[in-house]
């Protein structure tokens, strides 16, 4: 949440401090579509973050503190990932979790002012390593069960 208000206020201040746009489009004269897309990226990962929430933890939290049996995760996943647009939609969170990830992997070393020849190729394979894994085992768990690979 702290990670959301702060590209919020960071938008904002950018914003305020250039309001009239650049005349030259540079495309990708200096920076990547994914570096110019995290506003896109992250509302799609806020949109699915919700919705994530809303499947998965937001009823067994409120089961658990009403004194009520919890949910049987295993089950509400199964049924929810049998549904292919819901395989689809959580499949597109991955998508943006994956440029979000390479971007900001890289990036935030930059923000700390590890910046030089010498490691910035060290950094961003690693950060590629990093979000691949990552992403991959996110969108195992959907597939999996999707494909029924788990019972």
């Amino acid at each position: 949440i702290a990670h959301i208000v702060q590209g919020l206020i960071l938008t904002a201040e950018n914003n305020r401090k250039r309001p009239v746009k650049y005349a030259v489009n540079p495309g990708n004269a200096t920076s990547k579509w994914y570096s110019r897309s995290m506003g896109v990226l992250g509302s799609l990962l806020l949109i699915f973050l919700v919705i994530h929430l809303k499947d998965f933890f937001i009823g067994t939290k409120i089961a658990l503190y009403s004194g009520d049996q919890p949910h049987n995760l295993y089950e509400e996943m199964k049924e929810e990932f049998s549904n292919i647009w819901i395989v689809a939609i959580y499949l597109l969170g991955v998508a943006a979790l994956f440029w979000h990830l390479v971007h900001g992997f890289s990036s935030a070393f930059q923000s700390l002012g590890v910046n030089s020849p010498k490691y910035n190729g060290i950094i961003k394979s690693v950060g590629i390593a990093y979000t691949v894994i990552i992403c991959l085992l996110f969108a195992l768990m959907p597939i999996a069960f999707h494909f029924e690979w788990l019972n």
